[in-house]
Order: C-alpha cells, then sequence, then structure tokens
C-alpha cells in the first residue's frame, strides 16, 4: 500500500474528528461560552456550510496548482483553525476557527480522491479512495467516543489541541510520502473552462444521486438516539456503544464497497442502494425489536457508506476533463445530502409521525436514489450505443480465404 494513502487516511481522520467531535462536546462548549444551544448549533451548521463553499469555491480557485502543495496548504489551514478553536476566547473566534478549518474539508477530500486514485492502478482506485475514506469512518468510530471522554475529562480544548496535533503528523505524512509528479496538476485552465465540466448531464446526476444516496442514510441516522431510546427502548447510555457499532458498519462497508466498485462501478452502487433501501424499510418495521434494531444499525452503516467510494468514483469518471472540481462538488453533495436528510427527517417528527418516521423518509430518498442511478445508467448504455459504428444495412463482411 503506498504511504502517501496512510498520510491521506490521516488528513481524513483529523478532518472527520474536526466536523464530528463539537456533538459530543457541545453542552461543555456553550456552558463556557456562556451562549444558548441554539447559538452552539451554529458551530455545527457554520462548519457545514463552509464545507459546501469550500468544497466549491475552494477547489475551483486551487485547480490549476500542484495537488500535493494544495493539500499541504490545505493541511496548514485545518492546524491553524483548529488551533483557533482550541485558544479561542470567545464564542465568536470559536465559530471563525470553525469555519477556517471547514474550508479545507471539501477540497481535501475532493482533491485527496484523485490524487489518492492517481497512487495505484487502475483497477484499484476507487479501492484507494476508500482507503483515504477509512480516516473518516475511523473518526466516527474510535475518535469521536475517545475525543469526548478527553474533552470531558480535561476540557473540550483539550480535544481541539489533540486534533491539531493529528493535523501536524497529517502534514508531515503529506509532504514526505506523496509524489510530487502524480500529485501534478491537469494542466494550467482558466476556470471557465474547468467549469464546463457542468455541461454534462452525467455530471449532474451523479452529484444529484450522491445527494440522495447519502441523504437517505444521513436522515436517518440524524434522529437515531430518538429512535434508539424511545422506540427500542434502549438506555441513553447505550446510545454510544450502540453507535460504535454502527461505526465499525461504515468501516466495513467503505472498505468492501471501494473493492466492488473497482470490479463493476453502477452495479455495485445499485445494489448497495438498492439494499440500503430494504434495511430501512425493515429497520422501521421492526424498531421495536432490539435484536433486529442491532443488526439494522450495523447493516445500514455498512450499506451506506459501502456507497461513497463509488459515489466519488462515479463523478471522477464522468467528468474526466475536470475530476477534481467535479470530486470536490461531490463533496459538497454529501453535505447537501446530509442537509435534505436531516431536514426531511426533521419534518415528519414534526408532523407527528413518530421517532420512526425519519427512517421512512430515508428509504424513500434513497429509492429515489435507486431510480435516478438506473435511469442515469440506461441513457449513458443508450448514448454509448448510438455513438457507436453501426454496420451498413443489406451488407455482410467479405469473407477472408487462406492461401
Amino acid at each position: 500500500m503506498p504511504l502517501g494513502l496512510i498520510a491521506l487516511a490521516i488528513g481524513g481522520f483529523g478532518i472527520g474528528l474536526t466536523e464530528f467531535i463539537i456533538m459530543g462536546l457541545l453542552p461543555e462548549v456553550a456552558a463556557d461560552f456562556a451562549v444558548d444551544p441554539t447559538a452552539a448549533g451554529w458551530l455545527i451548521t457554520g462548519y457545514a456550510l463552509s464545507v459546501v463553499v469550500g468544497a466549491l469555491l475552494l477547489t475551483a480557485a486551487v485547480n490549476r496548482f500542484n495537488r500535493k502543495n494544495v493539500l499541504v496548504w490545505l493541511m496548514v489551514l485545518f492546524i491553524i483553525g483548529n488551533l483557533i478553536s482550541a485558544l479561542a476566547p470567545t464564542y465568536e473566534i470559536m465559530l471563525l476557527g470553525r469555519i477556517i478549518a471547514a474550508l479545507c474539508h471539501g477540497s481535501f477530500f475532493g482533491i485527496g480522491s484523485v490524487v489518492a486514485a492517481g497512487l495505484v492502478a487502475e483497477n484499484k482506485k476507487a479501492g484507494a479512495i476508500a482507503i483515504m475514506f477509512t480516516g473518516l469512518t475511523a473518526a466516527n468510530v474510535l475518535g469521536v467516543p475517545f475525543g469526548t471522554l478527553l474533552g470531558q475529562a480535561a476540557g473540550w480544548r483539550s480535544t481541539f489541541f489533540a486534533i491539531t496535533l493529528i493535523g501536524v503528523v497529517a502534514l508531515i505524512g503529506l509532504l514526505v510520502f506523496i509524489p510530487r509528479p502524480i500529485a501534478a496538476a491537469a494542466g494550467r485552465r482558466s476556470l471557465r473552462s474547468e467549469l464546463r465540466v457542468f455541461r454534462s448531464p452525467q455530471v449532474w446526476l451523479s452529484l444529484s444521486v450522491t445527494v440522495l444516496g447519502y441523504g437517505g442514510m444521513f436522515g436517518a441516522f440524524t434522529y437515531i438516539a430518538f429512535t434508539l431510546t424511545e422506540v427500542t427502548g434502549f438506555s441513553a447510555g447505550a446510545v454510544p456503544w450502540l453507535l460504535i457499532l454502527f461505526g465499525i458498519g461504515l468501516v466495513v462497508g467503505n472498505i468492501v464497497g471501494g473493492k466492488a466498485a473497482d470490479r463493476s462501478l453502477d452495479a455495485t452502487l445499485i445494489v448497495l442502494l438498492s439494499g440500503l433501501a430494504v434495511i430501512l424499510v425493515a429497520f422501521a418495521l421492526t424498531a421495536q425489536n432490539p435484536v433486529m434494531t442491532v443488526i439494522a444499525l450495523v447493516l445500514m452503516g455498512s450499506f451506506g457508506f459501502g456507497t461513497v467510494p463509488g459515489l466519488q468514483m462515479r463523478v471522477m469518471r464522468q467528468a474526466q476533463d475536470a475530476p477534481t472540481l467535479a470530486s470536490g462538488a461531490n463533496i459538497a453533495a454529501f453535505n447537501l445530502g446530509n442537509a435534505l436528510g436531516a431536514w426531511l427527517g426533521g419534518l415528519t417528527i414534526a408532523a407527528g409521525l413518530g421517532y420512526t418516521s425519519p427512517i421512512w423518509a430515508g428509504a424513500g430518498v434513497t429509492a429515489a436514489a435507486v431510480v435516478l442511478l438506473g435511469g442515469a445508467m440506461v441513457w449513458a448504455q443508450a448514448k454509448a450505443k448510438a455513438a457507436s459504428p453501426q454496420p451498413v444495412s443489406g451488407t455482410a463482411p467479405v469473407p477472408v480465404l487462406a492461401d
């Protein structure tokens, strides 16, 4: 395995921690800055919105530069943002640190996906992307629980100091192990020429599948604590351990999904998205049963995150002229899916449909992703068939006679 992939995974681990750790430390941060929970929530919302901005605008701005240099400077930005958060004297400075760290999120994963794919052979590209995203899944399984414990024991600032240190380790790895020729830019192209990639309907279809496919899982996951306690009957203390099981499913699905996507990209996505829709329906129907709930949690994580390498690879293939910009846009699409899923789940709960309703909504959104992907596949196949040379009607091949 190229050591550059490990460096990218460490960077992904740190970024994943930055995104998710605040959820476990929000009460301590709110109390320290004397703000109400709604204001504290902007430390999450502001981060997510900044990810979308950075994934699109920052990636477009730096796309003409050497990708290794860009990754290095993005990690420097990440370190600065988290150090500001750790030292923040006021809530406003803390929010600024979160925004600075978030700006590198989308670009790092977008550009990192292209670099990771360039480190390996053609038939291993989705698997290489999966290795980079393993850092993100590990942040959920290991980083968030232990980071929360550290923050509760030694103060929330200690967790952000630890994340800053992880960023330094990733920075050293990127400097040492990413080969400069492999990370070369595609060429000095104008922003206008880069944006032409979005004229492709298949690029937009791929981005839409990402929004719906990932949004379906995240819609069910956003309110999972309420489902586990209010419907299944688990205690609040059991929720963190159940989320670790979900996280294990993320890791397994990410690795297996990446390997499968290398063998057959669209078929893997169809199977995984269809399976996720079925799992969500089964989860909604059996949420009162603790055993079935545990099984559903693991499978939801496996099938849901198993789609990530394939979704990332598909948009890169459909945007060969500007894969970096499209890759960054797909990271933004993941975050839009998060927002869509959470919003729909919140609407169903507000409508009085109960705490299994976000799971039903997630199943419906995922099913829409399956239909959209199926349509995109049929369209692509029809277009390829129409573009291939057709034999002239009424003619037959001339036999070749041996001497």
